[in-house]
């Protein structure tokens, strides 16, 4: 169910979107988030770890990797399959894969082996620009893609196929391979925005084109959205493609991923959930963006959304003052809301007040108090002094020097 903002919020967002639409997650995180050329490979026990907080958050499948890529890729996909039977994890596993037997075949050795089903996710390149790129016919594209599909199918794989660079491609060519890709047995399609250039506009439109495709065919065949954040539409384009349709959205922990990034899952998952789409416990998902951090070597900028330190944190005099007030009254929702879009208590935080050289004496008073210290008249006033000399935040060390001080000339 959505959540209701404070009810002093008049919200302008409010259509009700939510109400009749399930929003199933993919998070590609352990796959296409590390093919970003500044992350670290995390170990296999790293991996393990980040696919429980996965599960500990209700994401409904992981891509655990791509084993066509060669004997290492493809044993630690076996070793993530095999966690996920032994520990009984609550999410589902899937496997990137070209469109050709060579990629696929090692899938269905790994479903076999461990007994865990796994998703088999083709992807072929769509687009006209691809096409030339590659010296590819459409011809050509229709073959591969009913040659693999089929020999899924007799392998036991569920199959989704992936059109690369879908939101760039011409409805003539979609129309082509998605038909001959729903006639060799798949259970889901996937639109992809795989350089990021769709906005909110053209992912509707695309996806709209999909279902239509499908509604045609008369078949029950779900609609996956995979996007990008090249333009910085990757979580608007996101929730555009569910309204239009689709029921699965791909993103990536912190938005890794190739050039700019995939869609960032978890502050795909906040909107979500504050639009009504899903019901999840987020107080696990800064445990799980840190986790993600440190075994990919991936810094969390400060004002990086939600997750990041300064995200519910101001040293700001009014802003500070209008939090404190919140507080007094006793009102955590108010408290959450008055300067802030996401409650914090919603993802497991708490509003910060800071001082700095921005401060008021209520930040020095409220800070003080909120860590059980001395707020005497004089101490403020130290304190108070110190942030606005200052170039920028007092540490904690820094304030607390000044009330030992402090107390050191009253003795002496």
């Amino acid at each position: 169910m959505r959540i209701a903002p404070h009810p002093l919020i008049f919200d302008w967002n409010d259509d009700a979107a939510g109400a009749n639409r399930v929003a199933m997650l993919d998070d590609e995180t352990l796959r296409d988030g590390l093919q970003s050329p500044s992350v670290r490979h995390p170990s296999i026990d790293e991996k393990i770890g980040i696919l429980h907080h996965m599960a500990a958050l209700g994401i409904d499948t992981a891509d655990i990797g791509l084993p066509g890529a060669g004997p290492k890729v493809a044993k630690d996909v076996e070793r993530l399959a095999r966690a996920i039977g032994e520990a009984r994890l609550k999410i589902s596993a899937n496997c990137a894969a070209r469109t050709m037997i060579g990629d696929i075949k090692p899938i269905a050795e790994i479903q076999q082996r461990t007994g865990v089903a796994i998703e088999c996710c083709a992807f072929i390149g769509s687009s006209p620009i691809r096409q030339y790129a590659e010296g590819w016919s459409i011809e050509f594209l229709q073959k591969c893609t009913d040659d693999a599909l089929t020999f899924a199918a007799k392998e036991g794989l569920t199959t989704m196929y992936v059109t690369e660079d879908t939101t760039r491609a011409d409805p003539n060519s979609l129309k082509v391979l998605y038909t001959t890709a729903i006639r060799a047995g798949v259970k889901r399609v996937c639109v992809a925005d795989t350089v990021g250039h769709a906005t909110a506009h053209g992912a509707t439109a695309v996806v709209r084109y999909v279902k239509s495709i499908i509604d045609e065919l008369g078949v029950a065949v779900g609609i996956d959205w995979h996007g990008h954040r090249d333009r910085g539409f990757g979580v608007a384009s996101s929730i555009a493609a569910l309204e239009a349709g689709a029921t699965r959205l791909h993103g990536a922990a912190l938005g890794i991923g190739e050039r700019c990034g995939n869609t960032p899952i978890d502050l795909l998952m906040v909107n979500l959930a504050m639009m009504g789409y899903i019901d999840r416990d987020l107080t696990k998902l800064p445990a799980y963006c840190r986790a993600v951090a440190r075994a990919c070597d991936v810094r969390i900028a400060p004002n990086y959304p939600v997750i990041g330190a300064d995200a519910f944190r101001t040293a700001t005099g009014v802003h500070a003052a209008a939090v404190v007030k919140a507080f007094h009254k006793g009102d955590r929702g108010l408290m959450d809301a008055v300067y802030a879009a996401v409650p914090a208590s919603m993802v497991g935080r708490e509003q910060e007040i800071e001082v700095g050289p921005m401060s008021g004496r209520s930040n020095v008073v409220f800070w003080l108090e909120k860590r059980g210290l001395p707020a005497t008249d004089e101490i403020v006033d130290r304190v108070f002094a110190a942030a606005k000399a200052s170039n920028r935040t007092l540490t904690h060390d820094q304030i607390q020097t000044i009330i030992d001080d402090t107390k050191l000339r009253a003795i002496s």
